[in-house]
């Protein structure tokens, strides 16, 4: 066993003691009212105001005059961050004092500068937050119910991209982009050891990847393949990039009939792509893929798989990203296990040559594909 990772035991023995057992069920039972609580004092600029007083901390007083909230205000959300470990009670603070004072907990810190956590909350706070209420419609439907929260226009959150309220689609890009591209640096050197020269990225989105590769290798081509209103943003970014003759765009719907992938690519990449699909549909779209390239094609796959993570919190991330996927997205996909996912792209008529794990900091694992001998 890799010692550097969390146990999948742990979800097979339930060691927790019950009256903890029972505090988690009651954080569950509150989670809607305390991320809420949490979103206020982030936007409020009360967690900001604790921070910026270090070790000393500050007073309710103080945070109010600061702030401009009332002093119900500050001690109804500061009352709930004590409860949740955001923040704590400076050492010469009394519970019993009329202006309490406080000093910024590990939670609020992560909370305020942790890059994961602000990119989490933020997505599941504009993209997530209201239509999580149909998720047990989207379960039983197998659609995205929770769309509807955005319009009743489209059937994925594919679609709708281009039309997503400002805040909100920067937020779906950023979380979209920080997972995937941390792990661009780790998978460059590795699908390049054979020099592709033309390269097809399926679901290129922005085009970051294709750009990445032409700064990477002065001889790549990419071929960009995704929905229309994607390939267009992708082919104004390779232009402002300065790659328009080398990143080229292949507009259409993977899972259509009449898609046809471009022919004889020395590589083909696929980036957080495959999670946007069933497993059904994840072998349907491999055996266009099969389709397209030859014996000597290499498939890279760059997912994360929540049974590779290294971290417990890591993992817990990326199943509740399931939850997402299944509520706004597509209402049938989520993020796989690393042999679900690999049996369907071999269902393809692929076997896995090899593949890397932990690659980038939240611990991507790029699969590698090529066709099986007939």
């Amino acid at each position: 066993m890799d010692k550097s990772r969390f146990s999948i035991d742990k979800y097979k023995k339930d060691t927790i003691r019950a009256i903890d057992a029972r505090f988690e069920a009651q954080k569950i039972a509150f989670s809607p009212l305390t991320f809420q609580a949490v979103r206020a004092l982030l936007d409020l600029g009360i967690l900001d105001c604790i921070s910026d007083s270090g070790e000393n901390g500050i007073a309710v007083s103080a945070l109010c005059k600061k702030t401009g909230i009332s002093e119900y205000g500050i001690k109804v959300l500061t009352d709930m961050a004590l409860g949740m470990n955001i923040i704590k009670l400076a050492p010469e603070s009394n519970i019993d004092d009329v202006d309490m004072v406080f000093t910024l907990g590990k939670v609020g810190f992560f909370l305020l500068n942790d890059e994961l956590t602000r990119r989490n909350f933020n997505f599941s706070n504009d993209i997530c937050y209201k239509g999580a209420y149909y998720l047990k419609d989207a379960i039983k439907s197998g659609k995205p119910d929770g769309l509807c929260e955005f319009g009743t226009q489209w059937t994925t959150i594919y679609e709708a991209l281009a039309s997503l309220p400002e805040k909100a689609k920067k937020s779906w890009f950023d979380f979209d982009h920080f997972y995937s591209d941390i792990a661009f640096p780790e998978a460059l050197p590795i699908v390049f050891v054979n020099k592709p020269k033309k390269l097809i990225d399926i679901g290129g989105n922005t085009a970051k990847w294709a750009i990445a590769c032409c700064e990477y290798d002065a001889d790549v081509e990419v071929t960009i393949v995704d929905l229309p209103g994607q390939t267009a943003v992708a082919q104004k970014n390779a232009e402002q990039a300065g790659f328009a003759e080398r990143i080229n765009t292949f507009s259409g719907n993977i899972l259509s009939s009449t898609t046809v992938l471009p022919k004889s690519a020395d590589a083909v990449w696929m980036s957080q792509f495959l999670d946007c699909f069933s497993l059904h549909q994840v072998t349907k779209i491999l055996k266009k893929v099969y389709e397209a390239v030859t014996d000597t094609s290499d498939v890279y796959v760059l997912e994360p798989l929540w049974d590779k993570q290294q971290f417990e919190g890591n993992a817990y991330s990326v199943m509740a990203t399931s939850l997402y996927f299944t509520c706004m997205a597509n209402g049938n996909s989520k993020m796989y296990r690393y042999g679900e996912l690999v049996r369907a792209i071999e269902d393809a008529g692929f076997y896995l040559k090899t593949s890397h794990h932990n690659l980038g900091s939240q611990a991507y694992t790029l699969l590698v594909f090529r066709k099986k001998s007939s």
